[in-house]
């Protein structure tokens, strides 16, 4: 163990020190006092209720910009549930390249391969850090991806890689980048996000949108395998409008969807630019202070293609990488750990499958001025743990 110089208290603190990814922070000047007008105890096919639901669907189309002629609907499960019924409802129809490169795209690639076991399934991958080679894809499979790297930190920076006269359908899982990011829905035909993500909502559902490709795939092709009740979006050859209407598959908390509701009147107010620019004001904060700074640097290493909301961050500190891989696995939850001691940061720490460091949500929740009285106190947390290793 080094003889080390016990590092100063940083002077200022976050006043929010919520930067999990998921459920994200809490819209400002956020309170218990919003939620007062949930419809509970009610069904959530009654009146109001149902208008409530159909209110989620109508203000995120109105804020994400969404082509009039796709549908959107909410569906159980948070967005693991949204693409994962799309997967099972509509691949299989043609060959399939999935783009894996941090743990939830995996995960798609995962089912694609070892669940469906479609037997024309590419798997394009990437290492945490990097993007497949995109050159590699053919849009006359079907194409998997996730738009944003939840747990990598790495994102699309458009749709320009993605062809106009596709054959297949392109699914991508925008969790961690809708109303953060400008999603180019003319290169989409399936785009899921959740509600706890960028606009700080309680989490359960999610959201599935579907272009008009998508929904003549529906009508069209009916797949080898069952599916469950909980993923079926067709009914006697014909799509189950309901859905896409605030008639929901299960039933839904009416607590998160006041929540989920309260969250979108917020996103009105700023219109996605303000959102977008909120969250590239809190990638930059970061960036700059990472600039010259010996102890840290991003995981994604081209700055094109960082994420402004999943800023995930390696330590590399000299002592660090000097330590053995377990060891570094201990002392970035050291770090994380400590930035929980202080009341700085809280589930600041790594995702499980991702190389040891530091995630910081930037979405547009985040305030700025939190982003930087934090990075002060990450040089402390990991000049402070050097004594120990």
């Amino acid at each position: 163990m080094a003889d080390r110089m016990v590092p100063a208290t940083p002077l200022l603190r976050p006043k929010n020190p919520h930067f999990s990814s998921g459920p994200c922070a809490k819209r400002p000047g956020f309170s218990l006092d919003a939620l007062e007008g949930a419809a509970l105890g009610r069904s959530h096919r009654a009146k109001e209720p149902k208008a409530k639901l159909a209110e989620v669907i109508t203000r995120s189309r109105d804020i994400l910009g969404m082509p009039a002629d796709w549908r959107l609907g909410i569906v159980p499960a948070s967005d693991t549930g949204a693409i994962e019924m799309a997967l099972w409802s509509m691949l299989g129809a043609r060959p399939v390249d999935v783009l894996a490169f941090e743990s939830f795209s995996e995960a798609w690639a995962t089912d694609i391969v070892k669940q469906l076991k479609l037997p024309d399934a590419r798997v394009l991958s990437a290492p945490y850090g990097a993007l497949p080679d995109l050159t590699a894809i053919d849009f006359t499979h079907d194409v998997v991806l996730a738009w944003n790297g939840t747990t990598s930190g790495v994102r699309f920076v458009n749709g320009d890689f993605i062809a106009s006269d596709r054959a297949g359908l392109v699914f991508a899982d925008a969790t961690s980048a809708a109303f953060a990011m400008d999603l180019p829905w003319d290169k989409l035909d399936v785009v899921t996000w959740s509600w706890q993500k960028v606009l700080g909502g309680e989490a359960g559902h999610g959201m599935l949108a579907l272009s008009p490709r998508a929904v003549a795939r529906l009508l069209d092709y009916k797949p080898a395998w069952p599916l469950p009740k909980i993923f079926r979006l067709t009914s006697g050859g014909k799509l189950i409008e309901g859905i896409f209407a605030g008639e929901t598959i299960n039933t839904p908390s009416m607590l998160c969807v006041e929540d989920a509701l309260d969250g979108l009147r917020w996103a009105a107010g700023l219109g996605l630019p303000g959102l977008i620019a909120r969250s590239e004001a809190n990638l930059a904060t970061v960036a700059h202070w990472v600039e010259g700074n010996p102890r840290v640097k991003f995981l994604a290493e081209d700055p094109a293609s960082r994420s402004c909301t999943s800023i995930c961050l390696v330590i590399a500190a000299a002592w660090f990488t000097a330590l053995a891989p377990e060891m570094q696995a201990k002392a970035a939850k050291a770090v994380a750990a400590l930035l929980e001691t202080q009341g700085v940061a809280l589930d600041a720490g790594s995702y499980r499958d991702a190389p040891p460091g530091l995630r910081i949500w930037g979405g547009a929740t985040v305030e700025q001025e939190d982003i930087a009285a934090l990075l002060p106190w990450i040089d402390y947390a990991i000049d402070t743990t050097a004594a120990a290793f």
